[in-house]
């Protein structure tokens, strides 16, 4: 007879169950890289206190794995395709509170910090950083800790704010992805002038000469 978990479709990435190991750290990792995703939960898994219990190589499936799995730190890529890892932070918060993120980046871009800070991530590291150093960044954030270099917060918070609203901002994410109008509109229920509009405005707001550079600029200061 199927177990639990055998009635449940897993997500894409999602590795089958394993055998839970007392009082581990539960982990649940979102990379959507295969090789990258591969090699950290071998890393993570050699660690004798701790444990991958899920992982995702899609935002979408973020919340509701964690949701299943129950992990004690979300390990999540801040671009992911679907929803980015930040996002998904911001939605951990609200559903799932207990879990607490950390996120993975490789270009450490102080507005990728400052947009996960206000995520209510508890942790942003490089992915460049030793293994040793990843696993006590996430010993720490499951302890109650906050890890961010130093370095990079205090370029984080001399930013600007954002000029984009949360919807112009998940407008302009979804076209720097390559999505059209009418795939936009599509994607957030809405019409195709609407998302025009959303686009228009958001060129607006960052001086942009057209839809491609409002992405640039963006995307230098980590707002989408």
């Amino acid at each position: 007879m199927a177990g639990v978990d055998g009635d449940l479709p897993r997500a894409p990435g999602e590795r089958a169950p394993v055998e839970t190991v007392p009082d581990a750290i539960r982990i649940l990792l979102a990379e959507d890289v295969a090789l990258l995703r591969g090699a950290l939960t071998g890393l993570l898994d050699l660690e004798p206190d701790m444990e991958v219990v899920a992982e995702i190589e899609t935002g979408d499936a973020i919340v509701r794995e964690a949701l299943r799995h129950r992990p004690d730190v979300a390990v999540l890529d801040v671009d992911l395709p679907g929803v980015d890892g930040v996002t998904a932070a911001a939605e951990l918060h609200e559903r799932l509170p207990e879990c607490r993120v950390l996120i993975l980046t490789g270009l450490g871009r102080p507005g990728d910090l400052r947009r996960a800070l206000d995520a209510h991530a508890h942790g942003f590291v490089l992915k460049d950083v030793p293994p040793e150093e990843l696993a006590t960044a996430i010993r720490r954030v499951a302890a109650g800790e906050q890890v961010v270099d130093p370095q990079l917060a205090l370029v984080a918070l001399r930013q600007p704010e954002s000029p984009l609203t949360p919807r112009e901002a998940q407008v302009l994410r979804l076209a720097a992805e390559g999505a059209d109008v009418d795939d936009i509109a599509l994607a957030l229920s809405l019409t195709a002038g609407t998302v025009r509009n959303y686009l228009a405005s958001c060129i607006t707001k960052l001086n942009a000469r057209n839809r491609i550079d409002a992405v640039r600029i963006a995307g230098e200061f980590g707002w989408v």
